[in-house]
């Protein structure tokens, strides 16, 4: 991280602007220190952000999270895309605490992303480490890079979901889950 300051000096010359203007003076240390907060997500083990924080439990009817909020960075063009996680589970055994789920959402989001590689991952980390019997993971996506330039469309969001399990091979229990998030997503359906 310490030769971000100077790249994105370089990078405002380029743009035309003096960095040395009052305004600019601090922004390559400012950014540099955004950078290293956004992208945290490649220097913690999510392994490590779960601890001893799965529990053995007699409980087998489903658990769900949802609204989970996130921030991650556009792969192709290094903007902002944000939402909500909604992930449901049954467990087999055992459950995690439930402050765990945000965390692991933070460790996937805090990387250069593609949603639909982060809604993977998500569920692989959750189905590995919990061992279900059946788990989904639902992620809706707000994507500047489609709102501020290309396209712009500003009302679209992007769904995607990954389904493990008695969620993938039971409609029925998939419908549940489904239920259970689909008034958030109704809800954020329309930019609100």
């Amino acid at each position: 991280m310490e030769k971000i300051p100077g790249l994105i000096r370089k990078l405002l010359v380029e743009l035309g602007e003096d960095p040395e203007r009052e305004g600019l003076q601090d922004t390559p240390r400012r950014v540099a220190e955004l950078y290293e907060e956004l992208t945290q997500g490649y220097r913690l083990d999510p392994w490590q952000v779960v601890g001893e924080a799965i529990f053995e439990v007699e409980y087998d009817s489903m658990v769900v999270l949802r609204d989970v909020e996130y921030f991650s960075l556009c792969e192709h063009h290094v903007i902002p895309f944000f939402g909500h996680v909604h992930v449901g589970y049954i467990p087999k055994g055992k459950v995690i605490g439930a402050s765990k789920i945000p965390r692991i959402v933070d460790v996937f989001a805090k990387r250069l992303q593609l949603q639909e590689r982060m809604t993977e991952q998500i569920a692989q980390f959750l189905e590995e480490a919990i061992q279900p019997l059946g788990l989904g993971v639902v992620v809706e996506g707000y994507h500047l890079c489609m709102a501020m330039r290309g396209v712009r469309k500003q009302e679209a969001w992007m769904v995607t979901s990954a389904m493990k399990g008695s969620f993938r091979t039971d409609a029925r229990t998939r419908m549940e889950f489904l239920r259970w998030v689909e008034g958030s997503l109704s809800a954020r359906g329309r930019g609100s």
